[in-house]
């Protein structure tokens, strides 16, 4: 048997035991797999629904170029300026890494009121840590042969950062928004389940409050299929390109 055929039966076993199990508990404590699939249907075709999965979109690409804007520019720092290195990695990193992605919802509440900037403003203070830390080791594995070289031909930073350090970021750029574009999706149900007006997170409220368990299990599969969707067929050809290209720089 073959890796994708395996794959598949195992699939189809899923649904079948999915459906069965379906069979014997009310539809509020597990929906049958037709039910939730005219959920999905319903997501994907009317126009109040397509426009909460635009804002949750919306809200993960904010999200990340935020993250990955700060994020460059304090694993830029902390590479730059031996001074900070302590500041970046072992203060404010592992101070964000350690604060949860519900404590940030609740502050920002708190802070800013339901809306769209505290989604995002949460989603981005539990995304930067990983940023940070990736693109750490993106700064360290530079080939410091082509950076001697590029400081030979001048002085001036801002140039050798956009025409050098940034091309030689790129692998480790794409790899981390690989990672961090799945974990956006997660934690938008969670920030904007609590402090979103918009959202897929914010439909999943209402539907628990009014008992669309069907909903419910529609919402979650629509976000799997986006991120498999996006990492199959964009993320995972962009880094076998990448890996080819910089082959010759490992």
């Amino acid at each position: 048997m073959t890796p994708a055929l395996a794959a598949h039966v195992f699939s189809a076993a899923v649904l079948a035991l999915w459906a069965l199990a379906a069979g014997f508990v009310p539809p509020y404590v597990l929906p049958s797999p037709p039910a939730v699939g005219s959920r999905i249907l319903e997501l994907f075709t009317t126009d109040k629904y397509l426009m909460h999965g635009l804002a949750s979109a919306l809200h993960v690409v904010a999200a990340l170029a935020a993250a990955f804007a700060i994020g460059m520019l304090l694993a830029g720092a902390a590479y730059y300026l031996a001074f900070t290195r302590l500041l970046v990695h072992e203060r404010v990193n592992r101070f964000m890494n350690s604060f949860s992605a519900l404590g940030w919802t609740f502050l920002a509440i708190i802070w800013f009121g339901i809306n769209d900037f505290t989604v995002v403003f949460a989603m981005t203070a539990v995304l930067l840590p990983l940023v940070i830390t990736n693109l750490r080791e993106g700064f360290h594995q530079m080939d410091a042969e082509i950076i001697e070289m590029a400081a030979s031909f001048g002085r001036r930073r801002i140039r050798h950062f956009t025409k050098i350090t940034l091309l030689l970021l790129v692998p480790y750029v794409a790899a981390t928004l690989r990672i961090t574009f799945g974990v956006a999706w997660i934690i938008s149900l969670t920030v904007e389940l609590f402090g979103g007006a918009a959202g897929y997170g914010f439909l999943l409220n209402r539907a628990r409050m009014e008992y669309r368990i069907d909903m419910i299990f529609a919402i979650i599969a629509v976000i799997i299929m986006v991120v498999y969707a996006t990492d199959r067929f964009a993320f995972s050809p962009l880094q076998d390109r990448l890996r080819r290209q910089y082959a010759g720089q490992a």
